[in-house]
């Protein structure tokens, strides 16, 4: 029996295939294309954080996103650190989210 994927996965996911009986076919993706499925693999992650049951899961569903934030500034050229301190950078002039503020509208 086949199932299709066509999607990013994790670097050892081939190994964890094999040692479960399982044959993976799959390829290094193209510099050019790594991008798309980078950010095809960001959405899924955000589904799975919204659909998450239990904040064990959500948990677990975040450091995916994490890890897929990291791939992302590697990508670009940056480290995790890098865009840990732009976000301080942005946090120090902006704020942050911690008081749940929604913006509904600006007279002007």
């Amino acid at each position: 029996m086949e199932k299709l994927y066509d999607k990013l996965v994790r670097d050892n996911i081939p190994n964890i295939i094999k040692n479960n009986g399982g044959e993976p076919i799959y390829r290094e993706l193209e510099q050019d294309e790594y991008w798309d499925y980078l950010l095809k693999k960001d959405e899924e992650e955000l589904l799975e954080v919204k659909e998450a049951k239990s904040l064990s899961d959500r948990k677990m569903e975040l450091a995916d996103k994490l890890e897929i934030i990291r791939a992302m500034a590697e990508f670009s050229g940056f480290s995790l650190q890098d865009i840990i301190e732009e976000s301080d950078r942005k946090k120090e002039k902006n704020g942050g989210f911690q008081k749940r503020l929604l913006l509904e509208k600006v007279i002007e």
